[in-house]
């Protein structure tokens, strides 16, 4: 996409009112965070320079949200200190951090829907009156808005305002509460590309002209080329890399992203299967997004019985959705999804008759009901199928128990009893719980998004044994992963998705870390072309 000059030209002054001092600058040297086992910070550091906007990059799990969340007072980091204007802070709450100067804007808007733009900047102040003089605040809001680079309509309810509108009303809200340093959590996550370079281009202008300093996470190589000043890139938890973004080239930042190490390969036994026809055809499958872009771009795949295909890609490229549409969870608007020959279409019916089986992310949320029991979450498969009824229709609870307990043992899941309810378990007991039932019974093709994300190795090594077993014993198995290292340990043929196409396909056993890293970047020359 070309990116409009204009927005990008970063005019002195664009805002109209000159602040007498720059803000502030921001240090995180040394923090440090774990929760339980489990270590987010290792020793990271961190320095946002008054008037400049500075990306953070990483794949999901990096430890971006924690650094920021250290910052805010959401978290009270184990170790290291958090600066401002060279002053160690220690904010215990997000209120607490914004009595320094420091805001931030959400991934996910946070505003009342029902109240006017005026309402609730009023409302987000720390200092609200008991009764509040509206005709006093509307003239103090207008002469606020009057030197601000974007407008919004005091009196409109939030809820008429389009996705840009609610996502400058949050950038407005942090500067009338007196932010000076402003950190974005994927700040365009839920925006046009017109209104994501409107909004990050008018932010950059803001801060070359001294009013505010930016600190953005964001997952897009795009955005960070084209409006972060600096780049500090995070993976698994330690600081990778930093540095100007003039002088550096997408492939340089997701070599610090990925790593250049060699990752395992095929580090689980695996059995030779015969090349077969293809078990699951996609054909030129698009799909929008939640606001209605093109988010899946003629995405076509084949994936054969006995084969796991890992697709990688820096999160928000488009595998989510390709999941959900497999899932039907989200309609597919063109191209043709085919397993073993016939027509797919997600329905419960379907996933029973050509044997689909399907792992997801967050199972939790997405293929449990926390509040009923283990047994009953295990049975969602078969609890009508014959077996497990009587009189054809009543559930025989009995039978559903027993398969479950049988379950428990198989699969070594840790539950005080089947009757538990299965919110009650850690997360890895909920996979395993989850990996029982979808694996259960003749599987042809199993679908698994993230399988491992946030678990102990103890977990993670429990379920990538049973996928591939699942593949051992032919099924086809598509693994959607942001883990590289899962990709590399599991897949026998490696895809790349960016921007919602596969712009990458190679066998595991010739794939290479440089390679995949560079089409997650959104860069597929090699590099001697590009000096070329």
């Amino acid at each position: 996409m070309v990116l409009n000059p204009a927005i990008l030209a970063a005019p002195a002054n664009v805002s109209g009112v000159r602040l007498k001092s720059p803000p502030p600058l921001l240090e995180a040297e040394g923090v440090s965070k774990r929760f339980g086992s489990a270590l987010a910070l290792d020793d990271v550091s961190f320095r946002l320079e008054p008037g400049s906007v500075h990306a953070l990059l990483g794949e999901n799990g990096a430890g971006k949200s924690t650094l920021v969340k250290c910052i805010m007072g959401f978290y009270h980091a184990d170790s290291g200190q958090v600066r401002v204007a060279g002053q160690p802070i220690a904010p215990k709450s997000p209120r607490d951090a914004q009595r320094h100067g420091i805001g931030m804007v959400y991934q996910h808007f946070t505003l009342v829907e029902n109240m006017s733009v005026l309402e609730n900047l009023v409302l987000a102040r720390a200092d609200v009156p008991r009764l509040i003089d509206w005709q006093e605040e509307r003239k103090s809001i207008d002469a606020f808005m009057a030197g601000m680079p974007f407008r919004l309509p005091p009196d409109k309810l939030v809820r008429q305002l389009a996705a840009g509108e609610k996502q400058k009303l949050e950038i407005i809200k942090q500067l009338y509460l007196g932010s000076r340093i402003v950190i974005l959590d994927e700040p365009t996550s839920v925006l046009t590309p017109q209104e994501a370079d409107e909004i990050l281009g008018l932010l950059r202008q803001m801060a070359h002209d001294g009013q505010v300093s930016v600190a953005m996470i964001t997952h897009k190589f795009r955005e960070v080329t084209a409006f972060a000043d600096q780049v500090t890139v995070l993976r698994r938890g330690r600081l990778a890399g930093s540095g100007r973004t003039s002088e550096l080239s997408p492939e340089a930042m997701a070599e610090m992203m990925v790593g250049q190490e060699e990752l395992p390969r095929g580090a689980f036994e695996r059995h030779r299967i015969e090349a077969r026809d293809s078990l699951l055809r996609i054909d030129r499958l698009t799909a929008d997004d939640d606001i209605g872009l093109p988010v899946l771009d003629e995405v076509s795949l084949e994936v054969a019985p006995g084969e796991i295909v890992g697709i990688a890609g820096v999160s928000g490229n488009g595998q989510d959705e390709l999941v959900e549409v497999l899932a039907g969870q989200r309609p597919g608007k063109g191209g043709s999804i085919h397993i073993a020959g016939a027509k797919y279409v997600a329905t419960r019916a379907t996933l029973h008759a050509q044997r689909v089986r399907l792992l997801p992310e967050a199972p939790l949320r997405n293929a449990c009901v926390a509040h009923m029991t283990v047994a009953e979450n295990i049975g969602f498969r078969s609890f009508d199928a014959p077996g497990f009824t009587f009189l054809r229709w009543l559930v025989s609870r009995g039978k559903l128990r027993k398969r479950a307990r049988e379950a428990v043992h198989e699969y070594r899941i840790k539950t005080p009893s089947v009757d538990t309810e299965i919110g009650a378990l850690s997360g890895g007991n909920v996979q395993r719980a989850v990996l029982a039932r979808e694996l259960s019974g003749d599987v042809a093709l199993l679908i698994a998004a993230n399988p491992c994300f946030g678990l102990d190795f103890a977990a993670v090594n429990e379920i990538r044994s049973r996928i591939v077993e699942a593949r051992n014993g032919g099924a086809g198995v598509l693994l959607v992963s942001t883990d590289l290292e899962e990709i590399f340990a599991l897949s026998d043929r490696i895809l790349v998705m960016s921007e919602g196409r596969i712009v990458y396909s190679a066998k595991a056993s010739d794939a290479n870390l440089a390679d995949v890293g560079r089409h997650m970047a959104g860069w597929s020359e090699p590099s001697e072309a590009r000096a070329g």
